[in-house]
């Protein structure tokens, strides 16, 4: 007896069509698929209602639904082209379709990763564009990554495609433009498959970077914390990577810190500094002061020999006619006498009012 249940259908694909030799090729391709095509008018250009009309043209002749959509580029700090590429992808989100194929080719890679490489990028910088990477819930795709752009235009004139040329490609004014057209051919003079070692160094990289990502998801996973976002993932591994000694990660309610070159986990740490009412004491204690000079203090102590199952600072430990604690720290010449003593308890908390190098025992540690 067959099951009533319905099979799961295929996830639409949708090719990112520009009108460039690329993204023809690309279509032409997969136009005897069941996919779709979208054009972004990002009306920078005065030819921009042209290369729509062009789309149009191109759609109706290999019959593929094509969806047109304007955005507008709000041009920031970062620069035209990145301003340019954030609305498009905002545009992308908004179709019916969960996959989206792009027309990258393995000269965008080579040009990607340099450009990158000489803007100080880190790890992920340097892998490049991925062939498939997943956005703000749809799945990109870059069929063609590993293809050079020479042989897509020969395939493109095998078959007598025809193309449109975007007249902002000659503006070397442009970072990819002026690698394109400047640098690269003076690498190639050098080192003439200086696009394929690019590429293939940026394969390297992705697959270690992969692998830093995999870790700390499972890391974040096993301690009951949320999935983060693609973009939250690669912020933090860019902040953790960094080592700093300030570095300090807000994530699900809980905290990430680098402490000598791991990550530190802290669930439950307090605030850096929170609301203190003053009645009227003549000497106010604020938990930054005493977060610091409990640093200090650790810092010029021996390291303690303490176990992990420690009794909180204010309980009285088993078998000891002492009495409970107190939570606030003891004076330092008060310390140094009992570390001459040595009578005191070992077993003692890091204060409360957290730090920025509080103890080992009130945190898990991952070694990145």
């Amino acid at each position: 007896m067959a099951s009533s249940r319905k099979r799961p259908t295929a996830k639409k694909i949708a090719v990112a069509l520009s009108g460039g030799v690329d993204s023809v090729v690309l279509l032409h391709q997969l136009k005897h698929r069941p996919v779709s095509a979208i054009h972004v008018h990002h009306g920078l250009s005065p030819n921009a209602n042209a290369w729509a009309e062009f789309c149009r043209a191109l759609c109706r002749r290999w019959r593929v639904s094509l969806t047109v959509k304007r955005v507008r580029v709000r041009r920031a700090a970062e620069g035209l082209e990145a301003a340019a590429r954030r609305a498009r992808y905002a545009a992308f989100q908004e179709i019916d379709a969960g996959i989206i194929a792009l027309a990258h080719n393995l000269d965008d890679q080579a040009e990607t990763v340099l450009m990158n490489l000489l803007r100080g990028a880190g790890g992920r910088g340097a892998s490049g564009m991925a062939e498939r990477a997943r956005r703000g819930g749809k799945v990109f795709l870059r069929p063609l990554l590993g293809t050079t752009r020479k042989e897509i235009l020969a395939y493109a004139r095998r078959h007598d495609l025809k193309w449109i040329e975007d007249e902002s490609n000659a503006d070397e004014a442009l970072t990819r433009n002026f690698i394109r057209r400047s640098v690269g051919p003076l690498l190639e003079a050098k080192f003439p498959r200086w696009k394929e070692s690019l590429a293939r160094a940026a394969r390297h990289i992705a697959k270690k970077e992969a692998g830093r990502e995999e870790l700390l998801r499972k890391f974040l996973h096993s301690k009951g914390l949320r999935a983060p976002s693609e973009a939250k993932l690669a912020e933090m591994l860019k902040q953790l990577a960094a080592r700093g000694a300030r570095t300090l990660i807000e994530h699900d309610g809980a905290r990430l810190r680098v402490y000598r070159n791991k990550v530190l986990l802290d669930a439950d740490a307090p605030a850096e500094f929170s609301h203190q009412e003053w009645k009227g004491e003549s000497l106010l204690r604020l938990p930054a002061q005493a977060s610091e000079r409990s640093a200090a203090r650790r810092r010029r102590a021996p390291p303690a020999r303490s176990s992990p199952s420690a009794p909180h600072a204010q309980e009285s430990l088993p078998g000891s006619r002492r009495p409970a604690l107190a939570a606030r720290a003891p004076a330092a010449p008060v310390q140094r006498g009992r570390a001459r003593l040595g009578s005191w308890p070992r077993h003692r908390r890091s204060l409360p009012g957290g730090t920025r190098n509080a103890g080992p025992r009130s945190r898990m540690a991952l070694a990145v």
